[in-house]
C-alpha cells in the first residue's frame, strides 16, 4: 500500500520540485517584474535611500513598491510609461550617453553606477509601459479619467496630467517633423470630452487625439487644397471649438493673419479667411453665429458672422475710431458668463475691458497688473495671468489676479515663475498654472530635459484661500498652455 501511495505522489512531487527550480532567482518584491525588482531592491530601495523607512529624506520618492513608485517624488513623476527619456528613474541612473539623457548626481548616490545591462533593462521596461508583475500599466484605466493637457513649446510634447494625483502620466509627442521644434502653442479639449486638439507655431496643421488613450486619430491642414504656397501661414496661436464639438476656428498670428475653419468630424479644412492683421484671441458668441478676434496691435477687435460675409472692426475706446497704432493691444478674448459681454485683456494698457455685444461699446475698464495675458472664467470671476509682472508683488515674477465681475474688485496671488496658461478644476477648486521658467533667475530645474532649454513646472493655487501651494511638479521645456478635460 505504501509503495502504491509513493507511486501516486511521485508525479506531484516532481512537479513541485521542478516548479521551484524554475522560479529560482525570479523572486519579485514590491509587485515589480522580477528583473526590475532585483535592480530596485538591491540598488535603489535600500536603507537610507528610497525605501519605505527613509524615502522622505530621498526626494520623497518611495521605490519600495510599484504602486509607491507612481506616487512620484518631490519634483513630480519619476516614471512616465512608454517614455524613458522623460523618466528621471532612468536619467539619474544612466551613465551611458548612447542610451539617452544623463542627469546628475548619478544614482545610487555615493554608490557604484548601474551596469549597462541594468540601465538597458530599466530603459526597456519603461519604454514598454513600466508594467507591474501582472502586466498592468499605470493610468491606462479608466478611459474617462479626468486629465489636464499641457503643451510644451520647447519640446514638441503634450504632457498629460492626472487630475486625481496631479502628476504627469504621459508625454505625448506631437507634430510631424522630429528634426525641428514645431512649438505646439495651444491645446483644447472638445466639449464632449472625447478628443483633444493641438496647433503649432512652426507648422500648418491641427492634430486630433482621442482622450481615452491619447492616441493620434486625425490630422488636417490649416489651408485649403490648392491654396498658393505663399499664402499658407504658420504661427497658429489659438482656437475655439463649437459647443457641438464639430467645428474649430483657428487664428494665425501673422501680419497677413488668417482664420481657418476646420470640420473636426472629418478633419478637413473647409475655409481659410484672410484680411486680419496680427489676430490672436478668438471666441464665439452664445449662439455661435458670430466670431470675435483680437488684433494684438492697436485699439480694436474684429467681428464677423461665421461665414465671414461681413467682417467689421470694433473700437475698444468709446468715441475713438479703430486705430492700428500700439495703444491697448488686446490679447485674449472670452465670452462673459452673462453671454452678453466680451472680456478682453489689453496687454499694453494693463487693463481688462468689458465690451457689450448689444451696444458695441466698452462698459467697464478695469486696471489690472502688468501685461495681462490668458483668462479663465469661474463662478462669475475672471482669472488673468501676468507672466512678466515683477513689480506688483515684491519678489514675484508672475501673478494671477481674479476680478469679481459683479463688483470689479481684484485679488492677487503669486503663481510659480512666468505663469502663462492655466486651467481651473471645479471638482477640487484648484487652479493649475503652467510656469514657463525661461529666465535663469527662475527656480533651478530638478533635472535637464532631452530638449534644449530650462524645464518649466506646474504650480497649484487653492482658490478658497487664493494662495499658491508649496508643491510644484516639474515638466519639460516651456509649458505654455493648459486645458482640463471636461
Amino acid at each position: 500500500m505504501r509503495r502504491n501511495i509513493l507511486v501516486l505522489l511521485l508525479p506531484i512531487l516532481i512537479g513541485i520540485f521542478c516548479t521551484c527550480r524554475k522560479d529560482t532567482g525570479k523572486v519579485s518584491v514590491g509587485d515589480y517584474p522580477p528583473e526590475i525588482s532585483r535592480i530596485i531592491t538591491n540598488r535603489c530601495a535600500t536603507a537610507g535611500c528610497h525605501n519605505g523607512a527613509s524615502f522622505e529624506a530621498a526626494s520623497n520618492l518611495n521605490l519600495s513598491s510599484w504602486d509607491a513608485l507612481f506616487q512620484g517624488g518631490k519634483s513630480g513623476a519619476a516614471v512616465i510609461p512608454f517614455q524613458s527619456k522623460f523618466s528621471t528613474l532612468f536619467t539619474f541612473c544612466n551613465t551611458y550617453p548612447d542610451l539617452g539623457n544623463i542627469n546628475v548626481p548619478t544614482m545610487p548616490l555615493n554608490g557604484s553606477p548601474l551596469a549597462r545591462s541594468e540601465v538597458e533593462t530599466l530603459k526597456n521596461w519603461i519604454d514598454r509601459g513600466a508594467p507591474n508583475l501582472n502586466g498592468e500599466i499605470k493610468f491606462e484605466q479608466p478611459p474617462n479619467r479626468r486629465k489636464l493637457y499641457v503643451v510644451n513649446q520647447g519640446c514638441d510634447v503634450v504632457t498629460v496630467i492626472d487630475a486625481a494625483t496631479r502628476l504627469p502620466i504621459r508625454y505625448i509627442e506631437v507634430g510631424v517633423n522630429p528634426s525641428v521644434i514645431e512649438s505646439p502653442h495651444s491645446v483644447k479639449v472638445s466639449g464632449d470630452g472625447q478628443y483633444w486638439y493641438v496647433i503649432f507655431l512652426a507648422n500648418s496643421i491641427i492634430q486630433k487625439f482621442r482622450c481615452s488613450d491619447d492616441v493620434l486619430v486625425g490630422q488636417a491642414n490649416l489651408f485649403m487644397p490648392g491654396q498658393p504656397a505663399n499664402t499658407i501661414n504658420k504661427d497658429w496661436n489659438t482656437l475655439v471649438i463649437t459647443k457641438d464639438s464639430k467645428k474649430a476656428f483657428c487664428a494665425s498670428y501673422n501680419a497677413n493673419g488668417q482664420v481657418a475653419v476646420i470640420d473636426l468630424e472629418n478633419m478637413r479644412c473647409i475655409r481659410v479667411q484672410g484680411g486680419f492683421t496680427v489676430p490672436h484671441g478668438i471666441c464665439l458668441n452664445a449662439t455661435e453665429d458670430k466670431v470675435y478676434i483680437t488684433r494684438q496691435i492697436g485699439n480694436f477687435i474684429y467681428a464677423s458672422d461665421t461665414a465671414f460675409a461681413n467682417p467689421v472692426t470694433l473700437s475698444l475706446e468709446n468715441g475713438v475710431a479703430p486705430n492700428p497704432t500700439p495703444k491697448l493691444d488686446p490679447h485674449e478674448i472670452l465670452l462673459a458668463p452673462n453671454q452678453q459681454d466680451l472680456l478682453i485683456t489689453c496687454q499694453k494698457s494693463n487693463e481688462l475691458r468689458v465690451f457689450s455685444i448689444a451696444q458695441n461699446s466698452v462698459t467697464q475698464v478695469v486696471n489690472v497688473a502688468i501685461y495681462p495675458q490668458e483668462m479663465q472664467v469661474y463662478q462669475n470671476k475672471v482669472y488673468i495671468s501676468f507672466p512678466y509682472d515683477s513689480a506688483t508683488v515684491a519678489g514675484a515674477h508672475g501673478l494671477i489676479q481674479r476680478v469679481d465681475l459683479a463688483t470689479y474688485g481684484i485679488e492677487t496671488t503669486q503663481a510659480g515663475f512666468q505663469p502663462h496658461g492655466f486651467a481651473i478644476d471645479p471638482a477640487t477648486n484648484i487652479l493649475y498654472a503652467a510656469s514657463r521658467n525661461l529666465l535663469t533667475q527662475g527656480p533651478a530645474p530638478h533635472h535637464t530635459s532631452v530638449c534644449s532649454g530650462r524645464n518649466g513646472f506646474l504650480s497649484f493655487i487653492n482658490l478658497t484661500t487664493f494662495t499658491e501651494q508649496r508643491r510644484r511638479v516639474e515638466l519639460s521645456v516651456d509649458p505654455y498652455y493648459v486645458f482640463l478635460r471636461p
